[in-house]
């Protein structure tokens, strides 16, 4: 049996209503609202985000592989796989690879991962998908498309779900499309987007599958296949799949948005959440083809750890109040600098030397004395008992943390003022001082307990810099 051994999502902590993009352009306002990734966030720090969700009470250490789907990667030519592998704190040995170009990437990528469990290149493979796609303003994508991404750790036991068949469908057609060097999503005319690509090929995948497989729409419990930003069109495909109402999963749209090549399998995680064993679920994504597979949920699933997944994401949020908020977390607006030096070159020497304490969050613990200590370049003293050279590595990215003292620096040029400055007591012990992100400036306060989130600081000469921040307890 090859399946899903775990599952982990992200959803970023903002939302903003719709109206406000109304507000700012006039014309036609959709209903509800979509998640807007913060300023210091894109889909190499939700997809990291993602991952740790996936890995509550799993062994890292035990990961053969990593495959990354996205079509918003911040490069072109280095490997952001090997970016959420350095943060995960994943072995040296493990196998990683990125996906790209497509909408239906992260399934392709889910095939890819079974494949090679089930030829026995590899046991366990942590599959992430996440998008940060971008609407021109103005346009209905700014409206529709929201942020997110979503994890799949899949093996060949302890499954709490089993791929049994699938089926691919390959389609050349321009519908919705991004050339390099575009900064926001193309597409052609609606009618014929949907009449000639999603609402032809998708339903055509799904048939074959469900006739190879001797299945029909009454013998799934649900129905997951992403949508198009016209909801209305899945419902439609839907209905003529032969599915009623109640097994077609949610397409977060009114919440979240259409989350790109993360939306299929953000859904698939929403439905196994309120799965129950023997429950077969039928996973289907488009673009410029199809991917269907058939599903079944295994007693597995009542024994998982409890995580964040789409549930408690969806239940912890923020409002943006204003869409020029979003233009700046978006640097779609030039702003004026802050009257100070510019910043200097980064090393990247700096980078490759002290990577396992800037990636993975790694510290040095005394041996002689137990304390943990904190520091991008440690000593060789420890602060309790002054031994010498006497430490072992220690992690603190997955420690929580309580804030110590805290700063609100108004002159800093910042996306998102002020910039908030903490320091930070790790439980266990440790000090360290870090940027607190997701916050309201006025509810900090001394003794607020904080977790740690993977970030972006800033990017510079080509090069994208990420650190880790604190945030309030999601």
């Amino acid at each position: 049996m090859v399946g899903v051994v775990s599952y982990g999502a992200y959803i970023p902590y903002h939302r903003i209503s719709r109206e406000e993009f109304h507000r700012a352009w006039g014309g036609f306002a959709m209903p509800g609202e979509r998640a807007v990734a913060n300023f210091d966030e894109d889909s190499i720090t939700m997809a990291v985000e993602a991952a740790r969700d996936c890995l509550t009470g799993v062994d890292g250490m035990k990961i053969d592989a990593l495959f990354l789907a996205s079509t918003t990667l911040p490069y072109k030519e280095k490997l952001g796989s090997a970016i959420v592998a350095a943060a995960l704190d994943l072995p040296a040995e493990v196998r990683t690879v990125d996906f790209a170009g497509s909408l239906r990437i992260g399934t392709s990528a889910l095939g890819c991962a079974l494949d090679a469990i089930r030829a026995g290149s590899a046991k366990r493979v942590l599959v992430v998908v996440a998008d940060t796609r971008m609407g021109a303003p103005s346009g209905q994508f700014e409206q529709a498309l929201g942020d997110g991404a979503a994890a799949l750790l899949l093996g060949d036991g302890d499954l709490v779900a089993e791929f049994h068949d699938s089926y691919h469908i390959s389609d050349e057609f321009s519908g919705v499309w991004r050339a390099d060097g575009d900064t926001y999503v193309r597409s052609w005319e609606d009618r014929m987007v949907l009449d000639e690509g999603y609402s032809r090929v998708l339903p055509s995948a799904i048939l074959a599958l469900m006739e190879r497989c001797n299945l029909a729409a009454k013998d799934f419990a649900k129905a997951v296949f992403d949508s198009p930003t016209d909801v209305r069109r899945h419902g439609r495909v839907a209905a003529n799949l032969g599915f009623s109402p109640e097994q077609v999963q949610d397409t977060m749209f009114m919440t979240v948005g259409n989350t790109g090549s993360a939306l299929a399998m953000m859904m698939l995680i929403a439905s196994l959440e309120e799965a129950e064993t023997h429950d077969k679920i039928l996973l289907a994504s488009y673009g410029n083809g199809a991917d269907a597979y058939v599903i079944e949920v295994t007693g597995g699933i009542s024994k998982l750890v409890e995580r964040r997944g789409i549930k408690r994401h969806l239940k912890s949020k923020r409002m943006v109040h204003n869409y020029e908020t979003y233009l700046r977390w978006r640097d779609l607006l030039e702003l004026e600098p802050a009257r100070r030096p510019e910043r200097p070159p980064m090393s990247i020497a700096e980078l490759r030397r002290e990577r396992r304490q800037l990636l993975a969050l790694y510290g040095l613990r005394c041996t002689a004395c137990g304390t943990p200590q904190y520091d991008v370049r440690p000593g060789r003293v420890c602060v309790v008992c002054q031994a010498k050279d006497q430490f072992e590595p220690y992690r603190f990215a997955d420690k929580k943390a309580k804030i110590f003292t805290f700063t609100q620096d108004r002159l800093q040029t910042s996306n998102d003022p002020p910039n908030t400055a903490v320091v930070v007591d790790f439980d266990g012990g440790g000090r360290g001082m870090f940027d607190l992100t997701d916050r309201d400036p006025d509810e900090v306060e001394v003794e607020m307990p904080v977790e740690m989130t993977f970030r972006k600081l800033y990017f510079n000469r080509g090069v994208h810099n990420y650190y880790w921040k604190a945030r309030p307890v999601r």
